[in-house]
């Protein structure tokens, strides 16, 4: 059965080093929106085209399970709705929906953000601490239940279901 991995955690946790691994070990195709914005737009942000590669990197992933790729989605997902979502258009897909939550403390956090920029500074975005501030205080942590695979919840309210939250939240998807 064919697998969407989820990448879930904070920058610096080592999402997309271990998204490397993953695609590797497993003849997946990886989808890393960072890869594409600094080649593109040469920021990481900027009026919401982010939110628009990363609509269409999902129906991208989700055409591949169809056909029977792997994938790794390194989306980082700071919300509980980001992963709900997907994890439901996975497995709508009949594909297996895999979680990969990196914890990473502060102090960690800031000295590989840090090594990343000075040696990597063309390839990678600048972090200022307000940034690294403002991912710590919005990141939703898995719980127990969704790291273990539990129920997916309804959508929020006022919306019919999942997919539709999605084409929301990602613009380009469809």
């Amino acid at each position: 059965m064919t697998t969407l991995f989820l990448m879930v955690g904070l920058p610096g946790a080592g999402k997309t080093t271990r998204a490397r691994q993953l695609a590797e070990e497993q003849g997946a195709l990886r989808l890393t929106p960072d890869d594409w914005m600094l080649p593109l737009f040469g920021v990481a942000e900027l009026d919401g085209k982010r939110d628009v590669l990363e609509g269409r990197m999902l129906c991208l992933a989700l055409e591949a399970v169809k056909v029977g790729t792997n994938v790794v989605v390194d989306y980082g997902c700071w919300s509980r709705d980001e992963r709900s979502a997907i994890r439901w258009l996975a497995e709508a897909e009949d594909a297996r929906f895999r979680m990969i939550y990196l914890p990473v403390d502060a102090e960690t956090q800031r000295a590989r953000i840090a090594h990343r920029w000075a040696t990597a500074a063309g390839e990678t975005f600048p972090m200022a601490e307000a940034d690294i501030l403002h991912g710590r205080a919005h990141f939703e942590e898995p719980d127990a239940a969704e790291l273990e695979g539990g129920p997916i919840s309804a959508p929020p309210p006022g919306w019919v279901g999942w997919r539709e939250w999605a084409a929301a939240r990602w613009p380009s998807f469809a």
